[in-house]
Order: C-alpha cells, then sequence, then structure tokens
C-alpha cells in the first residue's frame, strides 16, 4: 500500500506541474512578465522551503551550488519571461510546447558524453520532437521555412527565450547528475531565482503591477501548485514506481497544453495538438533507445530533481 501512495504522490505531482505554465501566464498579465514572476518565485521559494527545508551548506558542494543554481535559476527565468512576454495566451502555450523539447535534449546530451553506445535511431528520434515543436507552432498549415520564420518574427524574445531555457533544463538535468552526488538543493535554487528576477525587476523599466483581489488568489494557487508539485515529488521518490512515473511525466506536454486551453479560455486546433503528440512521441522515443533496465531509476530522477 505505500508503493501505492508514494506512486500516487508522484502521479499528483505530475498533473500540478502540468498546471503551472497557464498559471504563470495569468499571474503576469495583471502583475507584469518580471515583476508576477519575480512574486512567483518568491511565494514558490518560502513554501518549497516549508516543505523540503533549507540544504546545509556543509552537505552541498560549490561546484553544485554555484553551476547548478545558474542553471535551475537560467532556466526559471527564461520559462517564465517566455510565457510572460508571449504576444497571446495562445502563443504562450506554444512556448510552453518549445519548453519540453528538454527531455529530448536531456537524453542527447546523456547520450553524448556517455561512453556506451548509442543507437543511431535516437538522432531521427529528437529530429520528431523538433517537429512536433515545428508542426505545433505553424498549427497544422503547410509547413515552409518563410511561415515559420514570420511567425517567429512577432516575437523572437519569446522564442528565444523558451529554446534556451529547454537546453538550459536539458544541460541542468545531465551536470547535477555528476556533481550533485544525489543532493539537492532546489529551495535554494529557487531562492536564486527570486533573486535574479528581482534583479531584473530593479534594472528595467517595467509595467505597474495592478494589485486585485483576484492577481493575488491566482498569485498564491500558483505558488501552492509549484510547491506542492515538488513535495509530493519528494515523497514518490522515497518509494514509488519510478518506472511508471518516468513513462507518465513523457506525456505531461498533452496534460500541459490540455490545462492550457482550459485555464485560459483558448482553443487549440488539430494542427497544434498533432505537434503536441509528435513532441511527446519523439521524446518517449529518446528515452526507449537509451534505456537500459539496471538504469531505469536513474533516468526517472533525472526529469525531475526535486
Amino acid at each position: 500500500m505505500k508503493r501505492h501512495k508514494y506512486t500516487l504522490c508522484g502521479v499528483i505531482a505530475i498533473v500540478l506541474w502540468s498546471t503551472v505554465s497557464a498559471l504563470m501566464r495569468i499571474v503576469t498579465e495583471s502583475l507584469g512578465p518580471v515583476g508576477g514572476a519575480a512574486l512567483i518565485y518568491s511565494l514558490a521559494t518560502m513554501m518549497v522551503m516549508m516543505v523540503t527545508g533549507l540544504p546545509r551548506r556543509c552537505d552541498l558542494s560549490l561546484r553544485y551550488v554555484v553551476i547548478g543554481g545558474a542553471l535551475f535559476a537560467g532556466y526559471e527565468a527564461c520559462m517564465a519571461l517566455s510565457l510572460g512576454l508571449a504576444d497571446s495566451r495562445h502563443q504562450a502555450v506554444e512556448m510552453m510546447i518549445i519548453n519540453y523539447l528538454w527531455p529530448a535534449l536531456t537524453v542527447l546530451f546523456a547520450a553524448q558524453l556517455s561512453t556506451k553506445r548509442v543507437s543511431l535511431w535516437l538522432y531521427p528520434s529528437v529530429g520528431i520532437a523538433f517537429i512536433g515543436v515545428v508542426w505545433s507552432i505553424l498549427g497544422g498549415q503547410t509547413f515552409s521555412l518563410t511561415a515559420l520564420a514570420n511567425n517567429i518574427a512577432t516575437n523572437p524574445l519569446s522564442f528565444s527565450l523558451a529554446l534556451i531555457g529547454a537546453v538550459l533544463w536539458a544541460t541542468y538535468c545531465v551536470v547535477t547528475k555528476q556533481i550533485g552526488s544525489g543532493k539537492s538543493a532546489v529551495g535554494l535554487f529557487f531562492l536564486f531565482t527570486a533573486a535574479g528576477l528581482w534583479l531584473q525587476y530593479a534594472l528595467s523599466e517595467q509595467p505597474p503591477m495592478s494589485i486585485t483581489l483576484p492577481s493575488i488568489a491566482w498569485l498564491v494557487f500558483t505558488g501552492i501548485v509549484m510547491a506542492a508539485g515538488y513535495g509530493l515529488w519528494n515523497q514518490a521518490l522515497l518509494g514509488g514506481n519510478m518506472m511508471l512515473l518516468a513513462t507518465l511525466s513523457y506525456f505531461t506536454p498533452i496534460m500541459a497544453a490540455l490545462f492550457s486551453a482550459l485555464l485560459l479560455g483558448i482553443s487549440l486546433s488539430s494542427g497544434f495538438w498533432q505537434g503536441v503528440g509528435l513532441v511527446t512521441l519523439g521524446s518517449l522515443l529518446c528515452w526507449w533507445m537509451t534505456r537500459t533496465p539496471e538504469e531505469d531509476n536513474a533516468n526517472a530522477l533525472i526529469e525531475r530533481e526535486a
């Protein structure tokens, strides 16, 4: 029964993470792309630390804190800003799908660093994930580089931040496995993210925050969801079925798109859903091409460090 309880915690964590992108977009619409993100991560930092506690400095290597913290904070900032700076809610969902290139990129980066021989099918699998992103951005339109370039040109900053974020998170997943020594400093890394966003808010011209009861309610709810996701994932790591949870985590793009459509009140085209399906398929194939029975648990732990 305990195993089922821990597994259920992991499933709920994955579901909660699937709602975060849409919730962040809602908050930043009222409180600004930078100020809203800074408030979200400030609140989430306090809540995550309440759940996981602040790690002791003696338990962490300086290299892990500096490198891991920079990659984590860089990813979170890129993702939050790409959502907040998107021209529309629909474009924000496109940014979210670009973010979900990270599972395929994680496997690709890990394979490049591995001394083991990797199946050549890995590279077409990564290509499928990228094709899925392009297909989602085009919404099922006939593919052309001109159409893709025109779409990206409407908001190159958001598109760039989303792609950079995916690369940073994939790098974080691979690097921290090597230098983290099984330790976690997520609460501290959340603090780094909040501090970086507040610094940007102070040094740049930002729109005024529209502080209303609904915006505060969404802010608190978003912070709770983020903290609860990490807290429940910690519980899942204690004894859940990590093979099952790792597999489910690869379907997060589909769940995230579904929750985004519901929470943001937007309609997603059939072409967009086809692209999301290709992103998911590509990520699953990447994982399958490189998995080995003795590494299933290790691969699962890469999915989310918590």
